[in-house]
């Protein structure tokens, strides 16, 4: 009876050792977490006092934390795990509006703006030539539709 309990206490023990253990040539696949709102640079610089709660909101997008309790800020909080590296990128941002709901300033993981940022951007267009026909082509007749398949009359009667 003892041989059996000290046999069931080694086997025991030797199962929970081999769900611990991990052999260094296994690498399991770790995904890449990403939480919250991504702030870029850029987006963050399009930011100006006076701009209205709905044009933070078009810039920023939706704030994770609005408080009941101070409804004149919004906090903006991302958070990125690298799944391969284990390194973390955290960014916290705070915008304040006034009491007219016009933004007043803005605190956080922000770097300033310099004076090209603050420049209007340049409109950049570009022409795409999607070709052309020629003469001959362009005076051809369209060739006639070809009338609807029978599952498409069908559920055209059918109001479809």
């Amino acid at each position: 009876m003892h041989r059996s309990r000290l046999l069931c206490l080694v086997a025991f023990t030797a199962a929970l050792s081999a769900c611990s253990y991990k052999p260094s040539f296994i690498n399991e696949y770790k995904i890449d977490v990403q939480q919250g709102n991504v702030l870029s640079q850029e987006s963050i610089g399009q930011l100006k006092p006076g701009q209205t709660r709905d044009q933070v909101r078009f810039l920023l997008g939706t704030p994770l934390i609005t408080d009941l309790f101070h409804q004149q800020r919004w906090d903006y909080a991302y958070h990125y795990r690298n799944g391969r590296s284990g390194e973390v990128e955290s960014r916290r941002l705070a915008v304040f509006f006034g009491a007219d709901d016009r933004l007043l300033r803005v605190e956080g993981d922000v770097a300033p703006a310099t004076a090209a940022d603050l420049n209007a951007p340049v409109a950049q267009s570009r022409l795409v030539d999607l070709g052309s026909l020629s003469p001959e082509a362009a005076a051809q007749p369209l060739p006639p539709r070809e009338p609807p398949g029978f599952f498409r009359r069908w559920l055209d009667n059918f109001g479809f």
